[in-house]
């Protein structure tokens, strides 16, 4: 997706349990037709959790038949995107030539590398009928030394990621390693994305592997340590530190995280990377054309003035 620099004030919860260093609520943006995005990362007061530096969470929405949504042909450097949904479906196209609908459960990582343009839209027969729309998006940064690979694209159906289920649990681990399961999918650098579901009463630990640990509340209410937490919030938790979860009503979650990379990164609209002079290269490269098409393609988002 396409996404603006932000001037809203930093929001955050008070928090009483000592392994949490954050709570942040998600800045809430409707961007027309009632489409609501809620964002999470970047935030004031943390930039990455791992490499995670972007975290969108778009939806519920409920669009009608004939409309849709409409993502025009953007460019992406130095990192990641993965588009992750609840419900409904997205059509993926990108300058690489990949054309992919995704669908609830499966995991789409397209790495930007060098760059990349894609556009974002609801497929023909969906926009024809209306569909109900709930899902994530998120930003990898890639580390130093990575920034400039190929682009490539990997697209993963929810039958052939792998799933963890117990009676009031259940997780499909989407990238990296959760609860004893490991996912195919090829990684840059060491992450991992889970989605949890707990009924009622239930509990599930949080790893204590990954040096850069969150939990993304989507929606219901969980308990930690005493203290509630209900949906939308994002938990960023100390290092090292057994996290248990207790949902006090049926909730859905992403656990997300991974190694740290080396240091900041800069955002400028949907370039990210660890030279400012590279960024200013990736403005003057969308801004004159220099980025290769996306087929099938005959519109564009401009460069941002």
């Amino acid at each position: 997706m396409s996404w603006q620099p932000s001037n809203d004030p930093v929001l955050g919860d008070p928090q009483s349990c000592d392994a949490l260093e954050l709570v942040i609520v998600p800045r809430t943006r409707d961007l027309g037709d009632g489409f609501a995005v809620r964002r999470a990362l970047p935030h004031g007061k943390r930039q990455m959790v791992g490499p995670f530096i972007f975290f969108d969470h778009f939806g519920p929405v409920q669009f009608v038949s004939g409309h849709g949504m409409d993502v025009r042909p953007h460019p992406h450097i130095g990192l990641a995107t993965v588009t992750y949904l609840f419900d409904g479906s997205i059509m993926h196209r990108d300058s690489e030539g990949n054309i992919q609908e995704i669908q609830p459960g499966a995991m789409n990582l397209m790495t930007a590398g060098r760059g990349i343009a894609h556009s974002e839209r609801t497929p023909d027969v969906q926009r024809a009928n209306g569909q109900k729309m709930l899902g994530l998006q998120s930003w990898i940064a890639l580390p130093k030394g990575r920034e400039e690979i190929d682009p490539t694209f990997q697209h993963y159906d929810a039958a052939s990621l792998p799933r963890v289920e117990d009676t009031g649990f259940s997780a499909r681990i989407i990238a990296g390693s959760a609860f004893g399961a490991t996912s195919k999918v090829e990684m840059v650098s060491p992450w991992f994305y889970a989605e949890v579901r707990l009924d009622a009463g239930k509990s599930v630990p949080l790893d204590t592997d990954h040096e850069e640990r969150a939990i993304y509340v989507v929606d219901g209410e969980i308990e930690i340590a005493g203290d509630r937490y209900e949906g939308p919030r994002m938990l960023i938790f100390r290092p090292g530190d057994r996290i248990t979860v207790r949902a006090t009503r049926p909730a859905r979650m992403m656990f997300l995280g991974g190694t740290a990379l080396e240091g900041p990164r800069y955002i400028w609209w949907n370039f990210v990377s660890s030279s400012k002079e590279r960024i200013e290269q990736a403005k003057q490269d969308w801004k004159t054309g220099r980025f290769a098409a996306v087929p099938q393609e005959t519109e564009f988002i401009p460069l941002p003035e």
